[in-house]
């Protein structure tokens, strides 16, 4: 089948929708120059029949596709798939399911490595070209796709065994999810910056691991599980934490963990998803890897990379333990979702209601603490260890952020005492009073920035005030403040050019008793950041667009509206003179009858074709204009 001629037909006569399915499917490497070097149909067809291409696209086909697509190299003429599992059958393949054959081929089509017509299939030249020059690089030819017979099946979990995987798969999954949480808080307290080149900037990540408790190479790991779920995205070249994310924070653990586990079973592809569920009551380890090894004979370095992330990942989330599914995890991988949670539910530790407040300002939970509890104890302490049996520690700081959140004395001291199991230690209430007392000795609020030229706040966006004038000399002279630029205008007045928030939360972070005020002096509560809203999944992009553009130059090229407008035509010949392709011509006769000659195009100029009859192997000269139609030859 001439490749190049045909699979621009087709590519043209798809709709766009399918077109991005196809193309999205073969995982071009789409570069910017690669894209704004194809100008139509033709050069796409190119690109997807280069011989790069192709090979990327086969080695992450499984066997049974591959012995599918070798037999149709092999043949050199379109088969049946019933011609097609003959030939397996006669090759010492197992007997072929007549529907999955079917499915195998319909999949080779819709990845445009083969084209059915009248109910045969037929591969491309370039996919023929390719699969049969596998064996001269050691790749499987023909007989050994379809002869070699799978590994034996893998170990299943012994019930014994299954009790100490699910006991450390319970343990990771409390881990995990402890350790989402403890992300999602600290860039909603401030936001990690994405390097252009990929990955969180060193300073952040290691801030990040120190709060989560992971290794640094593993904060990536459960940032990306964090996006995959929606809860983090990045806006603007920062991580941050979304609206769901924000909801997910407000969850029970089994369901926190069930939402993670959704995230990763969602994001698996359809033969990895269809793997791991066929092998949920299975040992995975070297007998998964052995299968996987068969299964994609030519793609051993790329699916066992694959197949890495994933199986990492699952150790993590406790949906395998030690290589062998948790029954959690088992109930996940079979998309029982609601079974399991309810099954990790059992394994995971009792949430509790209850704290205990210690006289060294130290709070400790007796085991994890209800989300609603635990989020506002975050408000006025900071988590010091956020194990089985997780601290927090209160502070004047911690007391002066809940005070800016919109807390009072007089809730913190209900809350607290609601929750204790101990009462309030007076150094607690002392502290809660104190903070009470000195919050708001400095004032945060916003300036227009139209002052007097000449006047000290002279483009001023921001200031502070405070009675306590010696408070405030302090505030002056702090060399962590000096990025600010506070200029000194009175004894109790100071001003800076950054804006009122900025201003403030610098002031807060340094442990100074600040309140934000509006324009009539009430104090006004703080919410450091916002929250960040995933990008549409609508939003354009580069392929639809490049598929918008070799649309409107289809259309802008076919005068007649139609497939057989003299620019597509002479384009289809132009690419039969470079492939040297043989093609049947049908030429309309002055008389109005039609033609067919069997021509082997060698130019075309000046309105005219130049080809070969291959039939009396003579040269004819032909008018395009007389050309009815073509199509390439059997």
């Amino acid at each position: 089948m001439s490749s190049t001629l045909s699979l621009a037909t087709r590519l043209r006569s798809l709709g766009d929708e399918q077109l991005h399915e196809a193309i999205t499917a073969r995982e071009l490497v789409m570069t910017p120059s690669t894209l704004a070097g194809m100008a139509d149909f033709f050069d796409l067809a190119d690109v997807l029949l280069d011989h790069s291409a192709i090979q990327r696209a086969l080695v992450r086909l499984d066997r049974g596709m591959l012995s599918c697509l070798a037999v149709l190299a092999d043949s050199g003429q379109p088969l049946t798939p019933d011609a097609v599992a003959e030939r397996l059958r006669g090759l010492g393949s197992e007997h072929p399911d007549p529907a999955a054959l079917r499915a195998r081929l319909d999949r080779a089509a819709a990845l445009l490595l083969a084209e059915e017509s009248d109910g045969a299939f037929d591969v491309y030249d370039g996919v023929r070209e390719q699969l049969r020059s596998w064996p001269v690089f050691g790749l499987p030819g023909l007989e050994q796709l379809a002869g070699t017979t799978a590994p034996a099946a893998l170990e299943p979990v012994p019930e014994v065994e299954r009790r100490f995987v699910d006991r450390l798969a319970a343990e990771r999954a409390f881990a995990s999810t402890g350790a989402v949480t403890e992300l999602l808080f600290e860039l909603e307290r401030q936001p990690a910056r994405e390097l252009a080149k990929g990955g969180v900037a060193l300073p952040d990540a290691k801030r990040l691991a120190s709060t989560m408790s992971v290794d640094l190479d593993t904060v990536g790991v459960y940032l990306h599980l964090a996006e995959r779920g929606g809860l983090a995205c990045r806006e603007s070249g920062t991580w941050m934490t979304t609206e769901r994310g924000s909801g997910w924070l407000g969850r029970p653990v089994r369901s926190r963990w069930r939402a993670l586990g959704d995230a990763w079973f969602g994001m698996l592809p359809p033969d990895i998803r269809q793997l791991l569920g066929e092998r949920s009551h299975s040992v995975w380890g070297d007998g998964l890897r052995s299968y996987l090894d068969w299964l994609y004979p030519a793609g051993v370095d790329w699916v066992g990379e694959r197949i890495a992330a994933y199986v990492h990942e699952a150790e993590l989330l406790g949906i395998t333990a030690g290589q062998a599914p948790s029954s959690p995890g088992a109930l996940l991988l079979q998309g029982r979702g609601d079974d399991a949670e309810q099954a990790v539910r059992e394994l995971l530790p009792a949430e509790v209601d209850s704290v205990y407040l210690q006289h060294d300002l130290s709070v400790v939970a007796p085991g994890p603490l209800e989300p609603a509890i635990d989020e506002r104890l975050r408000v006025l302490a900071d988590v010091e260890n956020h194990a089985l049996a997780a601290t927090y520690r209160v502070s004047a700081a911690s007391v002066n952020r809940a005070l800016t959140a919109g807390e009072t004395a007089e809730s913190m001291r209900e809350f607290l005492s609601a929750i204790s199991k101990t009462g309030i230690p007076q150094p607690l209430d002392y502290l809660i009073t104190e903070g009470a007392t000195r919050y708001g000795l400095i004032r945060a609020g916003e300036l227009s920035g139209e002052a007097d030229p000449d006047s000290p706040e002279a483009g001023a966006h921001s200031y502070l005030r405070s009675s306590d004038a010696h408070l405030l000399r302090t505030v002056a002279v702090d060399q962590s403040l000096a990025a600010l630029g506070l200029v000194r205008v009175d004894d109790h007045r100071l001003v800076s050019r950054f804006a009122r928030d900025i201003v403030f939360w610098s002031l807060s972070d340094a442990r100074y008793p600040v309140a934000a005020e509006d324009a009539q002096g009430e104090i006004v509560a703080l919410r450091r950041h916002r929250l960040a809203r995933p990008p549409r999944p609508d939003a354009p992009d580069a392929l639809h667009e490049l598929i918008a553009r070799l649309r409107a130059d289809a259309q802008q090229s076919d005068s007649a509206g139609e497939p057989s407008g003299q620019a597509w035509l002479v384009k289809q010949l132009e690419a039969a003179v470079r492939s040297r392709s043989v093609l049947t011509v049908s030429i309309r006769m002055p008389g109005g009858a039609i033609v067919d000659y069997r021509l082997e195009p060698t130019g075309i100029a000046g309105g005219r074709l130049r080809a070969r009859d291959t039939a009396g192997d003579v040269e004819r000269t032909l008018p395009v204009s007389s050309i009815a139609s073509i199509s390439p030859a059997d």
